[in-house]
């Protein structure tokens, strides 16, 4: 009975070790292997079979390999398991014996093979367990590799590879059009929510009333709150001025050492937000009338 307990959880541990392995290896998009291809499930079906006929072909043959052995056979290797069971030593030497399955020096003589070659004996010492088991997973592994990338047609090392780099490539590039440090005058838009022009307002205050007035109604710099603009007007030709500064030899200096491209969306944002404001005493209109176009459709 404890016999048949260890071969029924040999026959699961092996069972389910093959079906993790197989769901690892086959891309089923997120749905089990054996339900996305009724083959594998064809597989698995035969390969427990096929452990189970094993597990009872083992058994059987250990069975009548006992029954045909001598009464004196018999006694010796009942007296050599009963000699291991009281032996005892531990559970180091329990499990080292389970995975070994070899036999202690005292009974070596009840494997002593019949021929004798000049008086060397040989002993029938069975394959050590964790040996066979190793071996049989090598040969389940070769078949799940060989369905696997040979006749499914999985992707092999190198197109995995490929095809997380052009992945990488996609999320960069969604990542260049939405970060806000990483924007320039093609992708910048014009912000309007009060806290985006309130930081605004503050790094006007800090870095351009000098040339513009508080009210940007122009001192040095022209007049922001009507309709003409020296470089043009809009979100896009603003951002451009303010971080390449305005014409070689005079006008207002490149910002973009000092401010951050979303600093600058900020400020611009702001100051296209005082369009209209009328404040007293503006600074006479300097430039071209910008009328922006309506986006084509």
């Amino acid at each position: 009975m404890k016999k048949s307990i260890y071969a029924y959880i040999r026959v699961l541990l092996i069972f389910f070790a093959v079906f993790e392995t197989i769901e690892y290896f086959v891309d089923s998009g997120g749905q089990f292997a054996f339900i996305k291809f009724p083959m594998i499930t064809v597989f698995l079906l035969v390969f427990l079979f096929l452990l189970i006929a094993i597990e009872i072909t083992v058994n059987a043959i250990d069975t009548i390999t006992f029954l045909l052995l001598t009464e004196e056979q018999k006694a010796k290797l009942l007296e050599a398991k009963s000699l291991d069971i009281n032996e005892g030593g531990g559970w180091y030497k329990k499990m080292m014996k389970a995975i070994t399955k070899s036999a202690s020096i005292e009974n070596e003589n009840q494997l002593l093979l019949p021929h004798d070659y000049d008086g060397i004996k040989e002993l029938d010492n069975n394959l050590p367990p964790w040996w066979v088991y190793l071996f049989y997973g090598c040969i389940v592994f070769a078949v799940v590799y060989l369905v696997r990338f040979e006749i499914m047609g999985g992707d092999n090392q190198e197109t995995e590879l490929r095809n997380e780099m052009a992945q990488a490539k996609m999320e960069v590039a969604q990542y260049m059009k939405t970060a806000p440090d990483l924007m320039d005058e093609k992708t910048v838009t014009l912000l309007t929510d009060p806290a985006d022009l309130a930081v605004g307002k503050a790094i006007f205050t800090a870095n351009c009333i000098a040339c513009h007035r508080a009210d940007a109604g122009g001192q040095i710099g022209p007049n922001l709150t009507d309709d003409r603009w020296i470089l043009g007007g809009g979100i896009k030709n603003i951002f451009h001025t303010i971080s390449n500064g305005g014409r070689d030899g005079k006008g207002m200096i490149s910002w973009k050492g000092t401010l951050k491209p979303k600093e600058i969306q900020d400020v611009e944002s702001y100051v296209l937000s005082l369009q209209g404001s009328n404040p007293v005493n503006p600074k006479a209109p300097d430039g071209e009338v910008w009328v922006e176009e309506s986006p084509k459709k």
